[in-house]
């Protein structure tokens, strides 16, 4: 294998590791866009919000927000983020770094929401606090699942690496294990 070809690979062990810790935080980002709930059974925003429910999720998201900035930050201090495979699962963890970043202020706001009494308890104000409410949470979630498919963008293009290491190690790449057949001496 050339020296060039060689600096291009990220190293088998190193990439199966980098996948498991991806697909890992991944599926956090991923339960957490679909099992942290703001409406009820029937739909609606409870008539009283659980503010500490509401904050756990704020504080949920920002300990992925963190998982995912530290294994950016970690893959980026490696010499394989460099190379082409690297620098395209790079793009990709640095977008999910932005992502799940960006979901924490979204759930932060839902919380804060759920706080505020409206001046006046007509019906008009409670819908308003209600639809803010809705559409912050959602957008939240959004930004989670989002992150978490940047995640998996990552892991495919890691995987991808992985095809491209089994393709240059190959017996058609290599040298023939098997010699070639010696004449014989006879003709026919």
């Amino acid at each position: 294998m050339t020296p060039d070809i060689q600096r291009e690979l990220i190293p088998r062990a190193t990439t199966l590791h980098l996948i498991d810790a991806l697909n890992a935080v991944r599926g956090k980002l991923s339960g957490g866009s679909e099992q942290w709930e703001l409406l009820d059974d029937t739909g609606h925003v409870p008539a009283s919000p659980s503010f500490t429910a509401l904050l756990r999720h704020v504080t949920d998201a920002q300990a992925l927000a963190r998982d995912v900035v530290q294994l950016t930050a970690d893959f980026a201090r490696t010499t394989s983020s460099t190379n082409r495979a690297g620098s395209a699962v790079l793009a990709h963890l640095a977008s999910a770094v932005t992502l799940s970043s960006q979901a924490v202020p979204h759930f932060a706001e839902t919380a804060q929401t759920a706080l505020s009494l409206p001046r006046s308890h007509s019906e008009n104000d409670r819908y308003s606090r209600d639809n803010r409410m809705v559409i912050e949470h959602a957008t939240a979630r959004s930004y989670l699942r989002r992150a978490s498919e940047s995640l998996g963008d990552a892991v495919q293009e890691l995987t991808d690496h992985l095809d491209f290491h089994r393709f240059l190690l190959t017996p058609s790449h290599r040298q023939s294990p098997v010699p070639p057949p010696k004449p014989d001496g006879r003709h026919r």
